[in-house]
């Protein structure tokens, strides 16, 4: 599991063991490191060392394009409830941010990612995350292989040997939640994110010929807020816009 060493507003992500050179000196990072601990460069200067949260991985993974954001992956988790013992199918890995998320919160997660690059920089994020054992990266269109995934679950000597959750950041969405019946558990949740609105008529339109429940398409705002002498007001700078989320029910 990496550390993040702190000082002031530096922030370093590291593996036990690994040297850090800085302008302040050379630190060698300890193999067994203590959230809270302090160490020194070679020259006295002092970091802290920091157990990463989820949120600080964000900031740290290597990315591959626009990855989801933490806030969105928070929704994701909040409408879906996924958790400890559940099973989630996942496609459009792209930096693992979503994958990485499901799995801190308990879930075992087998996701699809048709870029090899893309998957292996996924491989690379979540290994860093301490997540590899949660977290089954396939280099794969999920599209292709949906067929023999509805045929294993039909074929499987366990009851029910569906997936609790289904996530979907890929354009081909609504080929997949078309198959959702098949894929889930009884209750089992489907959330898709698109960047498109067009692509977020498309998956509602699919999931309603797919008999789908509850289902409650949502765009993504946030705004920040000002907070000065003079009052609280909403910031006028960014974007609050993110995407789109459509949630349903099996």
């Amino acid at each position: 599991m990496h550390v993040l060493l702190v000082r002031d507003d530096r922030e370093y992500l590291l593996a036990p063991g690994e040297t850090l050179e800085t302008d302040l000196g050379v630190l060698e990072v300890p193999e067994d490191p203590t959230n809270g601990e302090t160490v020194e460069t070679h020259i006295g200067e002092s970091f802290t060392v920091r157990r990463p949260r989820l949120p600080d991985l964000f900031d740290h993974f290597e990315r591959s394009g626009a990855p989801m954001m933490p806030r969105d992956v928070g929704l994701v988790l909040g409408a879906t409830g996924a958790g400890v013992g559940d099973r989630v199918l996942d496609a459009g890995t792209g930096t693992g941010v979503l994958a990485a998320g499901l799995a801190n919160a308990g879930a075992a997660v087998t996701t699809y990612e048709r870029d090899q690059e893309f998957a292996d920089l996924a491989r690379s994020n979540v290994e860093r995350a301490g997540l590899a054992d949660r977290v089954e990266v396939r280099t794969a269109d999920l599209a292709d292989e949906v067929d023999d995934l509805v045929a294993d679950v039909e074929d499987s000597a366990a009851p029910d040997d569906r997936f609790d959750v289904l996530t979907l950041d890929t354009e081909d969405a609504p080929a997949i939640v078309e198959r959702a019946p098949e894929l889930l558990v009884e209750g089992g949740a489907l959330a898709v994110y698109s960047p498109f609105v067009e692509a977020t008529r498309a998956v509602v339109e699919v999931a309603r010929e797919a008999e789908l429940r509850e289902i409650r398409p949502r765009e993504t705002i946030q705004r920040d807020l000002d907070v000065d002498d003079r009052g609280t007001r909403p910031s006028t700078r960014g974007v609050g816009h993110t995407g789109y989320l459509v949630f349903a029910r099996r």
